[in-house]
């Protein structure tokens, strides 16, 4: 491995979506993720499309650069298999609730005792100071208990979900420079620490950061919810032909977009001179701005709008995201072939660099894959592992059969 974090071990104690997706991460800088599986593996084993039991779509994108280790955690010798990894570990991460993690005898002072040194993560629903330290929590859980769908509410009418799942993958990415700090405080002082990192109380800062607005002040300068995010006319307009994302922010913007549509006065309306203004009058500058652009095409307003340099951007499809040209000039997709799923389309992070770039080494491990490897390197005789397996203490599962990748359609 090379990148930023090579030579950093992370012992990966996560499953399902914002621990899986955080890991990556570290393994793409270069981390040796080891990915502890239970029986049977991640629940995401089974998301998604799939060639093969076990290996769905969205576990392969979020578990590459690891390597797969199953260990039952029940028993006392997988428990001792783990004890002995994290005396190699520079990271554990995990993302049970702190009282599981105390039960298995693997709180942060039981850890610290064998490796003093280790940055011991945890990412989970709610700060242990408060009451609902013990609740469980899941995407949908923490998108209601921060008020996203009393935001949708407001501004459509209607109460749902965000269609992603948003907030698993915001605390993944929160989450991995919370380890890369704790790990930089480490190389200078040599100290570990346990870190913890609540997903409610993360998201309702950042919602509150926008929205708590007239609640900021002493006494209150007004209700909570900032009007531009919550104005119905916040979306998409319509063109003759699809949908454009337009956007008017200076007023050089807003003048420029009045001449180009014929409708100068607009230009000293005072509904409409400043920033300000405009925000608070979202509604009626959407109703403006939807008139105008329901008269073209999308790829004609997109040449336009950016002629007179205007922030502009066609409704992408996930079809046509899939086939954005600009991704293509990127190198956004790859074909890969994974050696048991055939070929794959995997993804590149967002980031470059100049010395020590990210990089797509391993691809997404069978359940209990490198079993055999990672109890090796821990000193296990070929007799002990034979006997872990056999108890089933540790576990491999039988690789499924490579499919054809001699016929290789080009990347679309």
């Amino acid at each position: 491995m090379s990148g930023p974090l090579a030579g950093v071990r992370v012992v990966d104690l996560t499953a399902v979506l914002l621990g899986p997706t955080a890991t990556q991460i570290l393994g793409d800088m270069g981390a040796d993720v080891i990915k502890i599986e239970a029986p049977g593996g991640d629940a995401t084993r089974g998301a998604g499309a799939a060639r093969n039991p076990g290996m769905g779509s969205l576990f392969m994108h979020i578990n590459r650069n690891k390597r797969s280790l199953v260990l039952d955690l029940k028993q006392p010798a997988g428990l001792q298999a783990l004890m002995k990894l994290l005396q190699t570990a520079d990271v554990l991460f995990h993302n049970m609730r702190p009282q599981a993690m105390a039960r298995l005898g693997l709180a942060y002072a039981d850890v610290a005792k064998l490796n003093p040194g280790i940055v011991y993560c945890g990412a989970f629903g709610y700060g242990q100071g408060g009451r609902y330290a013990a609740r469980p929590a899941y995407d949908d859980l923490i998108q209601s208990a921060v008020a996203l769908p009393h935001l949708f509410e407001r501004s459509t009418g209607h109460m749902h979900y965000t269609p992603i799942n948003l907030i698993d993958r915001l605390i993944a990415m929160k989450a991995v420079y919370c380890v890369t700090s704790a790990l930089f405080h480490r190389e200078r002082t040599g100290e570990g620490q346990e870190v913890e990192l609540s997903m409610f109380e993360t998201m309702a800062e950042m919602v509150l950061g926008e929205h708590l607005a007239g609640e900021s002040f002493d006494p209150p300068l007004g209700p909570a919810g900032y009007g531009r995010s919550l104005s119905p006319s916040r979306k998409p307009y319509k063109t003759s032909d699809g949908h454009v994302a337009a956007m008017i922010y200076t007023n050089r913007q807003w003048q420029r977009f009045c001449e180009m549509a014929g409708k100068p006065e607009l230009v000293s309306d005072p509904r409409f001179e400043d920033n300000g203004a405009r925000g608070r009058n979202m509604d009626q500058l959407g109703e403006i701005v939807a008139g105008v652009l329901i008269t073209r095409t999308t790829a004609e307003w997109v040449e336009t709008l950016q002629a007179i340099d205007l922030p502009v951007m066609a409704v992408n499809t996930l079809e046509s995201l899939i086939d954005d040209p600009h991704l293509a000039d990127v190198g956004f997709f790859q074909w890969v072939d994974h050696p048991t799923q055939g070929r794959i389309r995997s993804m590149r992070g967002g980031s470059t660099w100049s010395r020590t770039p990210a990089q797509f080494t391993r691809q997404a491990p069978l359940c209990g894959q490198d079993s055999v490897d990672v109890l090796t390197e821990l000193g296990y005789s070929p007799e002990q592992i034979e006997d872990l397996m056999a108890s089933g203490a540790a576990g491999q599962v039988s690789p499924h059969p490579a499919p054809d990748t001699s016929e290789k359609p080009p990347l679309r």
